[in-house]
């Protein structure tokens, strides 16, 4: 439990915090407008019953006489409008009270989803690489909302938790025997449905978590691969997996609501029963009627009316809490993750870049680059070459700041490569991967990617890449719709689209990053042509298969078993 409260505090801001403290206080008044809101009941019968009391009574008879009433009745009356107006005002705030907790528990899944989603954007590229983009989705979308669930059941039970503690003060003041009755009934209660319905919700709690994983998982693996499903006839091994999944999810979402509703029917019945039992109790004491104890009765026949539900909100929180408790753990976890501290120190690159040393690996002692030494003039065309997993690819992450190196030091005209410049370097770089990924939007939004919308510069990088004419002649130019992942276009023409992305910023050095090994020869060759033609001005950085890919390349170096070798003269 100290661990469980540890980790909800440390998801609070100190604003948050405050916030809590306010609507502690705030509770602790509502606590005590209930209290007066059920003791009060009992004197206005009392009073309504016997109008003799208006007169025997020192604080009745200071307010007849205040107010100067002429009839009992007038008083009986005044009494009982003061009541309903106390009763209208005590709701109103009631419901300001459940507004201000509604507010901080469901405006704590924005500041929750933007908290994780600030952290996954900006952790190290190599750490993302070894999350999962369901799991992502799934934390963001689903266990933040969770959360905050948890966040309203915990603030809630701590609310009615001060209602219940201060009528039962009052019930203990007026008539301790049939309080402790109360108690006794009421803990042993508590201890069977804690022993029994809440184990079962932490138990659902925990294979719903299990199968909301799955359920992200499955969808984004089916929907990223459907060519190759529907390829292998894999249809229905798909449905088959997302059924079990989907079917797990809703069956432990069943049995939560289903055990949720389960304490508060107990608790009803619990509490017509004690009302009974408070009767036959009086009857036997007395052993007459109980007219005499109207009042006495009416008042804890109201107190029970607004503890059941106090008691049951605690249960229903309580489980509630238990059910959620995973989504605090993850979340908990994944905002832990550390997240990159780069600055935008000025950097300029005229000269040349250098590598000194430098090694790396993904595992311990398994260095996949060894002692690099390197050196990049600037507006010169390099190209590496090698198979794959020889490190190529890990190579340019180095330079162009991806990744950092284990040992060495990569310089630009003399001046260390490190975090308090890395954002400036890096808008130095235009990259091309092999796997493009376009989003399901337009050709201009998928070319400037959250930069400022230029239609002059667009339509220019568009005709540098080669592809505005087809754009014009066969689609709606600017505005034409890619589809998901870039479903409507053909993979040279999703090559250019990146190449037209790389250029809009008018980056400094170009990366292609095995970006054609995927295409045929022939496409390849014109593409790499248009790459060349436009790397004219700039530094130009290349990886690829095969060595015909980089005929047009000043210097060719060969990365095998984590080292270079020059071999511009070989072809």
């Amino acid at each position: 439990m100290k661990r469980f409260f540890y980790k909800l505090k440390a998801l609070l801001s100190p604003r948050d915090k405050r916030f809590l403290l306010l609507l502690f206080l705030f509770s602790c008044f509502i606590s005590l407008l209930e209290t007066i809101g059920v003791s009060i009941i009992m004197p206005f019968i009392a009073v309504a019953g016997n109008f003799e009391l208006i007169h025997t009574n020192p604080w009745y008879a200071k307010a007849y006489h205040l107010f100067d009433f002429k009839k009992e009745s007038d008083f009986v009356i005044a009494f009982g409008l003061l009541l309903i107006g106390f009763y209208i005002a005590r709701s109103a705030v009631n419901l300001l009270y459940f507004h201000l907790l509604s507010r901080f528990a469901k405006g704590r899944y924005h500041l929750l989803a933007y908290r994780l989603f600030e952290n996954y954007v900006g952790m190290p590229y190599r750490q993302f690489l070894d999350l999962n983009s369901g799991e992502l989705s799934k934390t963001i979308l689903s266990e933040a909302r969770n959360l905050t669930e948890l966040l309203s059941a915990l603030l809630l039970m701590v609310s009615e938790l001060l209602v219940m503690v201060l009528i039962y003060g009052m019930f203990l003041y007026i008539n301790w025997k049939i309080t402790l009755l109360l108690t006794l009934v009421l803990v042993l209660n508590g201890v069977l449905m804690t022993q029994t319905v809440s184990r079962a919700v932490k138990r659902e709690g925990e294979r719903r978590e299990r199968f909301e994983k799955s359920f992200f998982q499955i969808i984004h693996a089916t929907v990223g691969n459907l060519k190759m499903v529907k390829l292998r006839g894999q249809e229905e091994r798909a449905l088959s997996r997302f059924a079990e999944a989907s079917y797990g999810y809703a069956r432990s979402n069943i049995a939560h609501d289903t055990l949720f509703h389960l304490p508060r029917l107990f608790l009803e019945a619990l509490g017509f029963s004690l009302v009974a039992l408070m009767v036959i109790y009086l009857v036997y004491k007395y052993q007459n009627d109980i007219s005499g104890a109207f009042a006495l009765l009416s008042m804890f026949v109201l107190g029970l009316y607004r503890l059941m539900p106090s008691a049951n909100r605690i249960l229903t929180g309580y489980n509630q809490v238990l059910f959620h408790k995973r989504s605090l753990e993850i979340v908990h976890n994944d905002l832990l993750y550390e997240v990159e501290r780069l600055g935008e120190a000025p950097i300029a690159f005229k000269r040349r870049l250098t590598l000194k040393g430098v090694s790396f690996c993904y595992e311990p002692n398994k260095p996949v680059l060894r002692g690099i030494d390197l050196e990049i003039s600037k507006g010169e065309k390099v190209g590496f070459v090698g198979e794959s997993g020889s490190g190529k690819s890990t190579l340019v992450d180095l330079i162009i700041g991806l990744y950092r190196p284990q040992s060495g030091e990569i310089r630009v005209d003399d001046v260390l490569l490190d975090d308090a410049c890395m954002k400036s370097w890096r808008r130095k770089i235009g990259y091309i991967p092999q796997n493009v990924y376009l989003f399901d939007a337009t050709v201009a939004e998928n070319v400037a990617m959250g930069e400022e919308m230029d239609e002059a510069r667009l339509i220019k990088v568009l005709k540098q890449a080669n592809i505005w004419d087809f754009l014009v002649s066969h689609h709606e130019g600017l505005s034409t719709r890619v589809g998901d992942g870039g479903l409507k276009l053909s993979g040279g023409q999703k090559q250019r689209i990146a190449i037209a992305r790389a250029l809009y910023t008018d980056p400094e050095i170009l990366v292609l990053d095995e970006a054609t090994s995927a295409l045929d020869g022939e496409t390849e060759r014109k593409i790499m042509e248009e790459v060349y033609r436009l790397g004219r001005e700039k530094t130009l950085i290349i990886v690829a298969h095969r060595l015909t890919t980089l005929r047009g390349c000043d210097k060719v170096y060969r990365v095998e078993a984590g080292r270079i070798e020059d071999v511009s003269g070989t072809f």
